[in-house]
């Protein structure tokens, strides 16, 4: 079900799948509100005879020019588009057009004009207008004429979201809740029951199995996803172990050895297909299990503003601090076990788990390495330790910071020049040092 649920928000994710799903509802709006206008004789007197149409020749020309205009803002509305997505992708990177692909508001304006057109053509094609027969549907034209006044407003609010969207410090912070909304979700995470607080003997563990069985990846690309309760289910239903070898965001190449399952039978070949249906292997990474493929993005970002081409110390600032926010988080939240039991105590899966350390290193070692010549972002790299280390309480987590801080001295020394910028470096430095 899960991996059901996966696909599902891929498909919600695309570019087309909503502008279709509106394409779909305006041909069953036109057909509901042409039926209507069958069924509902509306008299043409009062104040409604200034918003209804009775002539053919005007519900003609009404739905004619509105179509009209709409396949031609449809056209504008895509060129825009592909404008701010070139300008994306030349500024902060190829790998957050997916970012600006996923905005809901770009998909509904596309799919609003593009309905609004199709409508409009299968309204004007249910007007008649001859010796034996005559029909005007006056509903479904005016239902028209209220689409278009919609989509001029959406046609400013759309330019407004264009407008700010390519502003870097936008695009940070969108990342950035993204990332927050990532943690939130993705730890603690548990793929059957933990033990805490006791030593796990897994040599032991694996040595009460008599067979083992190699894991082979069935394609190359990336590990994209797994579906965690699928696969723990199929592991207690063989009564077996499972180790695994790698985790979500590695890539993998066809025939390469993902993975052991430890058993006590031979499995049949259907059996070993069965086992990698929990597994989901794609042509590029996605951020539903791979924490460490958002925190790139950030990166990546900060890495392009220091590059001497843009040398824009300011928006890697920002990526420092929003970086900082999800680390100080991170600190205090609970990494899952790469140990897994069954709801018996039995150990199950041995996974390839993310830890605070590569998370850390994943958040700050490129932006250190490509600080060369700025000092204000060395500087801010301390000034962001500093503050991670007072949400830091695990001392494993102590040591990890304690070695980037170490890090950022070190290429401070190596490159800045200037004695007072060089010594506020290290009197942040040893504040922490210290402790």
């Amino acid at each position: 079900m899960k991996k059901i649920l996966f696909f599902l928000k891929e498909l919600l994710a695309t570019f087309w799948f909503l502008p279709v799903i509106i394409m779909c509802f305006s041909v069953f709006l036109s057909i509901g509100l042409v039926y209507l206008d069958r069924m509902v004789t509306i008299p043409y007197d009062g104040w409604l005879r200034f918003f209804l149409v009775n002539s053919s020749d005007s519900a003609r020309s009404i739905l004619s020019t509105i179509s009209g205009a709409m396949i031609g803002v449809a056209g504008t509305v895509f060129s825009v588009t592909l404008v701010a997505l070139t300008l994306a992708s030349s500024q902060f990177g190829p790998r957050l057009i997916k970012n600006f692909m996923y905005v809901k508001l770009n998909q509904v304006v596309l799919g609003s004009y593009i309905s609004t057109y199709l409508y409009c053509l299968l309204v004007l094609n249910a007007v008649k207008d001859s010796d034996d027969y005559s029909f005007i549907p006056s509903i479904s034209i005016f239902a028209a004429i209220l689409a278009a006044l919609a989509n001029i407003i959406l046609l400013i609010v759309f330019i407004h979201q264009i407008a700010i969207s390519i502003q870097a410090d936008k695009v940070i912070s969108e990342i950035s809740d993204f990332i927050a909304k990532q943690v939130n979700t993705l730890f603690p995470e548990k793929i059957g029951e933990e033990k805490e607080g006791m030593d796990i003997d897994a040599v032991s563990a694996i040595s009460a199995y008599k067979m083992q069985k190699s894991i082979k990846s069935p394609k190359s690309g990336y590990f994209q996803y797994i579906d965690g309760e699928s696969l723990l289910e199929f592991v207690v239903k063989q009564n077996a172990l499972l180790e695994l070898h790698y985790r979500p965001g590695s890539y993998l190449v066809k025939g390469m050895e993902i993975g052991i399952l430890y058993t006590n039978k031979n499995l049949e070949n259907e059996a070993m297909e069965n086992l990698l249906v929990p597994f989901v292997i794609g042509k590029t990474k996605t951020s539903q299990q791979d924490l460490e493929y958002s925190i790139h993005q950030m990166v990546e970002i900060a890495a392009r503003a220091l590059s001497p081409g843009v040398n824009d110390p300011f928006t890697a600032i920002a990526c420092i601090d929003n970086l900082t926010t999800t680390m100080c988080y991170l600190a205090q939240a609970i990494f899952p076990s790469k140990y897994r039991f069954d709801d018996e105590g039995y150990l199950r899966i041995i996974a390839d788990n993310l830890d605070f350390e590569g998370v850390l290193d994943a958040a700050f070692n490129q932006i250190r390495q490509f600080s060369t010549g700025s000092t204000a972002v060395i500087i801010r790299l301390m000034e962001a330790l500093t503050i991670l280390l007072e949400f830091t309480k695990k001392e494993n987590y102590k040591k990890a910071v304690i070695r980037h801080v170490e890090m950022v001295l070190a290429k401070g020394e190596g490159d800045i020049k200037e004695k007072h910028d060089l010594d506020d470096l290290r009197k942040r430095a040893e504040k922490i040092l210290k402790k």
